[in-house]
């Protein structure tokens, strides 16, 4: 039952992450590039993020270095919301 509890609890937040996205989309009227380059305004939270798959973390001296994000990747966070900005060290 536990299991079952933490899939569903899992699915849940998947499901309100890839539901903001096409929100915030669909609200400013734009599009994001799919798997193809193609325009489109349904993306799958699982593309997305296959997009973050090479973003990095990196503690020098226990430091913080600056993660270098991609242009595509910048612009999918302008759809994420403040507290995604706030945790890729955007704002």
């Amino acid at each position: 039952m536990a299991l079952a509890m933490i899939m569903t609890l899992a699915l849940m937040v998947y499901s309100l992450g890839q539901r903001q996205l096409r929100q915030s989309l669909k609200l400013t009227n734009s599009h994001l590039p799919n798997q193809k380059g193609k325009p489109t305004a349904r993306p799958t939270l699982r593309w997305i993020l296959q997009c973050f798959q090479s973003v990095h973390l990196v503690f020098v001296d226990g430091m913080k270095s600056s993660i270098q994000l991609t242009d595509r990747q910048k612009l999918i966070l302008q759809f994420l919301g403040a507290s995604c900005h706030q945790s890729y060290f955007l704002s």
